[in-house]
Formats: structure tokens, C-alpha cells, sequence
């Protein structure tokens, strides 16, 4: 098959199998045959095989690829019910001072991680009732979710586990942790608060109180 059809694909930040068999006019194809041809030129570099069934052109990647919110571009297309949070998120606001990598993201949806030539992307299951405390824009034409600061704060401390010693009276959680909490503003602080009440949880409960006495001090 002609690569020229994948020109109809390059200003899209992705398509899927069933998308190219339609372009192709090849709807009879078998997904398996549509799949070998994908693969083959996937492995050539024309494309980017982002999960099973959906692709991005290398074109659009190099054209987007190093833009500031190409990756939670991408990490809505894996999971459009999700929304980026946890390390991905504190560490672009310069709260997180430990470098990482992968794109982590928050989602209804089972906790499950994918990789592909474009790095890691780690889904972290959350319960409906806290699934909340984002703000949404649209990127490439796709609706994209991010965490507001408080809430992937708490996020991050809400999944990681934390011993018991972590919340005793005399130890710094945030200094422990390399946590840049001193610029959030008090708008911020009754954010993540009002997250920590709303999860009815004694952990969340304990580590705001060691926030207010070392770090958010009256």
C-alpha cells in the first residue's frame, strides 16, 4: 500500500485502525492485514504506534513533539478519562524537586501503565467521589485534564505509601519528600484542605497536620 495515504493523517494527533481502513476504502481488510501493514511502517519510523489500534504520524510528532503539552496530549489520547496529576504536574510547577519521568495521570478507570516510543505513561486508579480538582483545555483538538496544584499534591500523598513514623508530630513530611510547599498560596493550602475532608481518610487527615506545623505555619 501507498505511505502517501498517511498525508490525509498528519495534522491529526492520532488515528486509529478502523480510521485508516476507511481512508484506505478498504474496509473489508482484516484487521490482522491492517495491523501488518501498520506495524511495517511503524518499524520504518513513519509512524508511532501510541496502543493497540491507534497512531500517530511522524510528522505530527515532529511537528508537536516539543511543545509544553504534547505529553498530556498523549496521555489523554491513552485514557481520555483521565487527567494528568501526581509527579508529572508537581514537578512542571516546581513543587516536586526530584526529576522523573513517566507521565502520570489520574483516572476512574484501572490503574494500568503503557509505554511506547514516547516514554511512560502510569494511570493511577481514584475512587469517583475524589475524582475532582482539575481544570480541562484543549490541546491538538483534543480535550486535555490537568490537576490543579493542590490537587495533584494531594493526589501524590494520597497514593504513596507513607509509614507511620512519616506522620509522627516531629518529623518534616515536606522535607522528607523535597516538597517546595512554602509559595503555594493560602487559596491553595484550603484547597488541598478541603480535598483532605472530603476523603474522610485519618492518613490525609494526619499529613496536614504536619503541613500546617512545618511548612504552612499560621
Amino acid at each position: 500500500m501507498d505511505i502517501s495515504i498517511l498525508s490525509a493523517f498528519t495534522a491529526m494527533p492520532y488515528f486509529t485502525l478502523q480510521g485508516f481502513k476507511q481512508l484506505a476504502g478498504e474496509e473489508s481488510m482484516s484487521a490482522a492485514r491492517a495491523r501488518i501493514i501498520l506495524h511495517r511502517w511503524a518499524k520504518a519510523g513513519h509512524i508511532i504506534q501510541l496502543k493497540r489500534g491507534v497512531y500517530m504520524t511522524r510528522q505530527f510528532h515532529q511537528a508537536h513533539g516539543g511543545d509544553r503539552n504534547f505529553s498530556a496530549a498523549v496521555s489523554s489520547i491513552l485514557q481520555p478519562l483521565s487527567y494528568t496529576s501526581l509527579e508529572f504536574v508537581l514537578q512542571s510547577g516546581n513543587i516536586l524537586t526530584e526529576i522523573t519521568h513517566p507521565v502520570t495521570a489520574v483516572t476512574i478507570k484501572h490503574t494500568r501503565s503503557i509505554e511506547n516510543r514516547l516514554g511512560t505513561f502510569i494511570f493511577r486508579h481514584m475512587r469517583d467521589e475524589m475524582y475532582l480538582g482539575f481544570t480541562v483545555s484543549d490541546q491538538f483538538g483534543i480535550p486535555v485534564a490537568q490537576a490543579t496544584p493542590a490537587k495533584a499534591l494531594f493526589d501524590y500523598l494520597y497514593f504513596r505509601p507513607l509509614a507511620a513514623f512519616a506522620r509522627a508530630a516531629r518529623f518534616n513530611l515536606a522535607g522528607e519528600l523535597r516538597l517546595n510547599l512554602e509559595h503555594l498560596s493560602p487559596a491553595d493550602r484550603e484547597e488541598f484542605a478541603g480535598y483532605v475532608k472530603m476523603s474522610r481518610m485519618t492518613k490525609m487527615a494526619d499529613i496536614l497536620d504536619n503541613l500546617r506545623r512545618y511548612v504552612w505555619r499560621p
